[in-house]
């Protein structure tokens, strides 16, 4: 029997290389693995950061079809699993019906989620206070990253994690989200899909930029015809898939998705 291809989707702000670890966990677990790269971004952190200009004003629907193209050179539907902006795609690609089954850790809002939470509102201000930043690419600062991911694990952790894997981001996607209710497709899932595969979103309970309200919002969203969960972890940021408890998320969804019987 061929081994399950996992696709790993980052979110913004993330090199792509950031899923090293998960990658190598699903591999001993006998899943194929991998980690394309968001339209723009280059091979390395150091690279991107040379050359934000290549990653700026790129939208979600370019980045879902990216992965999409890459989904449609593999010999069977894959599982797809995505962080943050990531999470967004990952349910884009899943309500398109060309993966296996999907999980989404602490993602973005799907449109139709109208919670503005303050803590995402502030999370997203260095980007959103500024409309022309929209066709730009955005760095955060160490104290917004932070605020935003890295509020649940100490100062020293959270520096090393910025240093490693921090990256300018494309603006557009996240003024897309913030637009959503009012207009934009973007954003938009079809979570009317009954023939998707199974979906798993979760929350970290003291996540920032994509607090749990957001997830259990998008939950909501969905037919309960096809399997549909909500998973909390409890005392945990945005940096969940990244700091030293990423094992605990990444043991917790293979879990799943062998209890979903992949």
């Amino acid at each position: 029997m061929a081994q399950r291809t996992v696709v790993f989707i980052h979110g913004l702000w993330m090199h792509n290389s950031s899923w090293q670890s998960w990658m190598d966990f699903f591999n001993q677990q006998g899943y194929n693995t991998i980690n394309p790269p968001w339209p723009g971004d280059s091979a390395t952190v150091a690279e991107c950061r040379a050359n934000p200009q290549l990653i700026a004003n790129r939208g979600v629907t370019e980045i879902a079809d990216s992965y999409a193209a890459v989904i449609a050179s593999l010999p069977e539907p894959p599982i797809v699993i995505g962080h943050s902006f990531g999470g967004l795609i990952a349910q884009v690609i899943l309500g398109r019906g060309i993966a296996a089954a999907g999980v989404a850790i602490d993602p973005a809002p799907i449109k139709g989620v109208w919670q503005l939470p303050f803590s995402a509102l502030k999370a997203s201000f260095p980007v959103l206070g500024n409309p022309f930043n929209f066709k730009k690419a955005v760095s955060l600062t160490f104290k917004q990253f932070c605020y935003g991911f890295a509020n649940a694990i100490p100062e020293a952790e959270a520096k090393e994690l910025y240093e490693r894997w921090t990256i300018p981001a494309p603006a557009r996607p996240l003024f897309q989200a913030a637009t959503a209710t009012f207009a934009g497709k973007e954003t938009k899932v079809n979570t009317s899909n009954t023939t998707r595969g199974p979906l798993l979103i979760t929350g970290g309970e003291k996540d920032n930029i994509a607090p749990p309200v957001l997830g259990k919002a998008s939950l909501k969203k969905y037919s309960t015809a096809v399997v549909t969960e909500f998973k909390l972890f409890e005392g945990r940021g945005h940096s969940l898939i990244l700091d030293s408890g990423w094992k605990e998320v990444a043991q917790y969804s293979l879990d799943w998705l062998k209890k979903n019987g992949f």
